[in-house]
């Protein structure tokens, strides 16, 4: 039976148990090697909290967990077993004839592999990988969607590969894979909406995303009908998408203000930040004006949220409030300048400025009346 060691002995990098451990200033402890890479790679901030490193970075040793560790396994440690070659996992997913068993261990290989290292994410991409990879995603065979999805997520993180994947039609499979209902699993459809949210990081992506048919309807149904993850991640994925102006029409078309009102009471603040960007657009504030309590929904964000929650509902009432004197004085009876005018000594900045220019706002249609 192998051996069971603590999760404090492995690498928070590398996940194997660490022979040579060092303490970053951010308290958090590493193998000397990973850490290394990670810091050669031009990284200067914890891979765990993200908190800036000192300059040059220190790397301590960690001789109390080194000695942990050589008194638990009393024995040298046994060397990982050597996974494949790249290029043998990318044959096997590329090949017609591999078993599907052999095509879900390569994909899961890979994901792992390529999550921290650009070169491959390189390779797969110029090796013609990523057509094989899509229509894996188009299988019916849910957890061969699932890994294919999870390993085009991390080809995502580079701005090329962003664009190039979709060149080769990444949006089209993406979009059925969030369709698909019951032919593809609630995971599954979670990471499909999170690799709209990755590819809609470049500009020119959101625009083609956004005109895609049925993209934005089926983010729009899976934050109706999805489960907690996959309504949170397809309001991430909206507000990536939303951020680009054209965009917001189209979500207010299919209907997302209502949906994003109701998620937002029942507490998932995602659904405020969406309702801010749409706020922006006139068709968008008059089907927030539509539904009944909106303004008493974002007052109890104003009032119980996050900051960043708090930063977005300021945003929504800003934009409804600068349309219409009407909104202004429902606001005004909520309490919402005594609000304002207590965010003004807040620790977030934007939260300041958006609670400010609301409080100019109130005043100024209040004047004009």
């Amino acid at each position: 039976m192998a051996t069971q060691f603590p999760d404090d002995f492995k690498c928070p990098i590398s996940l194997e148990i660490m022979s040579d451990p060092v303490i970053l200033s951010s308290g958090h402890t590493f193998d000397r090697a990973s850490i290394q890479r990670w810091l050669d790679s031009g990284h200067r901030t914890c891979p765990i909290t993200k908190l800036p490193l000192s300059e040059p970075p220190s790397l301590i040793p960690n001789h109390a967990l080194r000695s942990l560790i050589s008194n638990y396994t009393h024995v040298s440690l046994p060397r990982p077993q050597p996974c494949p070659e790249p290029q043998s996992l990318i044959s096997t997913i590329t090949s017609p004839s591999s078993a599907l068993e052999s095509k879900l261990a390569s994909l899961e290989q890979l994901t792992r592999l390529s999550k921290r290292d650009s070169g491959l994410r390189r390779r797969l991409s110029e090796s013609g990988a990523v057509s094989a990879v899509l229509n894996c995603v188009g299988s019916d065979e849910p957890s061969l969607q699932e890994k294919a999805l999870s390993l085009l997520l991390n080809l995502s993180l580079d701005d090329d590969n962003k664009v190039g994947l979709v060149a080769e039609g990444a949006i089209g499979r993406v979009v059925a894979a969030l369709r698909s209902g019951g032919g593809c699993n609630s995971d599954a459809r979670a990471v499909a909406a999170t690799l709209l949210t990755s590819l809609a990081v470049v500009e020119v992506n959101k625009a083609t995303i956004g005109s895609y048919p049925r993209a934005i309807r089926a983010l729009v149904s899976l934050l109706r009908d999805g489960n907690a993850r996959e309504k949170k991640e397809a309001a991430t994925a909206l507000f990536a998408i939303c951020s680009f102006p054209d965009n917001r029409v189209r979500a207010v078309d299919c209907g997302a203000v209502p949906i994003l009102i109701v998620i937002a009471r029942s507490g998932l603040e995602r659904a405020v930040e969406v309702l801010g960007l749409l706020a922006k657009c006139r068709e968008g504030r008059e089907e927030m004006v539509k539904f009944e309590n909106c303004i008493q929904i974002l007052v109890h964000v104003l009032r119980n949220g996050s900051s960043r929650g708090v930063q977005y509902a300021l945003l929504t009432l800003n934009s409804l409030c600068s349309s219409s004197k009407a909104l202004c004085l429902e606001v005004l009876s909520e309490g919402v300048f005594e609000l304002c005018v207590g965010l003004l000594e807040d620790d977030n900045e934007k939260v300041r400025r958006n609670a400010s220019s609301l409080i100019q706002v109130l005043r100024g249609k209040q004047m004009g009346g």
